[in-house]
């Protein structure tokens, strides 16, 4: 990003590890995904100390980089823990947190969908868990009805929502996290931009679309959703296409072709304004409806009178 940018700013680094294949079976390959980001960030790390890249001060793994519990999960908390000391800086990793089950079997808190900062020497810190979780891929909406239509129903079990405004601690900046389909809907850029974020990041999981327009049309909202507030924002996808995008909407950097491994390290600015589109949110949006409703109504009545 441009070094003349005025006032604070961090250099992040986002890492896309890649899937072992595209498809909706990408999840049977939880470990080596796993494996994929710690592998690219001991790259970073070892691009670090040879002086080929600038340290970053904040690290960004995408949505689904550990489908392995690392809080639970001994083994993959030990591999995060590693290279997160060796890179030496948070790591906001994106993790499935496991579903919890009474002692009748019966699932009291679904699994969630989480961004977790990883800070060296410590391990997990704060977590944002996604608040807008995906209809049929997260949860099943009419299940009872969906169970009639297709048998893999029941391979979906239903995620567990979040709440709170997605700001997180991290490092220097105050990180608003939008996870991939939240991107969508206005509310969850807003509330975190007013909730403080200075720098935004849509982490995601793109592998299950394959190689179908999806992840450019997220990346053209999440260049809107910069300009809107006027935040950086750092894409990190698992298979592609990362990203980082200026706060006007400038495409400043990102990875090669979908389903290969790639890292983003550019200096970005902290951004503390507040735009219209921040502090008005929707209200335009119901102003423009009631417009548009009225003038329906006022036809509606001209035409009766004209035809009486």
């Amino acid at each position: 990003m441009r070094a003349d940018t005025p006032g604070p700013a961090i250099t992040v680094a986002a890492v896309q590890g890649n899937v072992p294949r595209a498809g909706l079976d990408f999840n049977a390959q939880r470990r080596a995904v796993l494996d994929n980001h710690v592998a690219q960030t001991r790259r970073l790390a070892d691009d670090v100390r040879a002086g080929r890249t600038p340290r970053p001060d904040l690290v960004i793994w995408p949505e689904n980089a550990s489908d392995i519990d690392p809080i639970r999960n001994a083994d993959a908390a030990r591999e995060i823990r590693a290279v997160t000391d060796e890179i030496g800086v948070p790591v906001v990793v994106g993790a499935v947190l496991s579903g919890t089950r009474g002692p009748d079997g019966t699932l009291v808190q679904g699994p969630r969908n989480a961004s977790i900062v990883w800070v060296p020497g410590r391990g997990p810190g704060a977590t944002y868990v996604k608040r807008h979780i995906l209809p049929f891929g997260e949860y099943i909406p009419l299940r009872g009805v969906a169970e009639l239509v297709s048998p893999l129903v029941d391979r979906v079990t239903d995620f567990e929502p979040g709440t709170g405004t997605g700001v997180l601690p991290a490092g220097p900046a105050r990180l608003g996290v939008v996870t991939c389909y939240e991107v969508v809907f206005d509310d969850s850029v807003r509330d975190a931009v007013r909730g403080g974020a200075d720098l935004l990041t849509v982490p995601t999981n793109n592998a299950t679309f394959g190689y179908s327009d999806m992840t450019y049309q997220q990346q053209g909202m999440s260049r809107l959703r910069a300009i809107e507030h006027d935040r950086a924002v750092v894409i990190a996808a698992t298979s592609g296409q990362s990203a980082i995008v200026a706060p006007d909407g400038t495409l400043v950097a990102r990875t090669g072709p979908l389903f290969t491994p790639g890292l983003l390290v550019e200096t970005v600015p902290l951004r503390t304004t507040t735009t219209l589109a921040t502090r008005l949110g929707a209200a335009p949006e119901w102003v423009l409806v009631a417009l548009g409703l009225g003038a329906v109504a006022v036809g509606l009545v001209r035409r009766r009178r004209d035809a009486a």
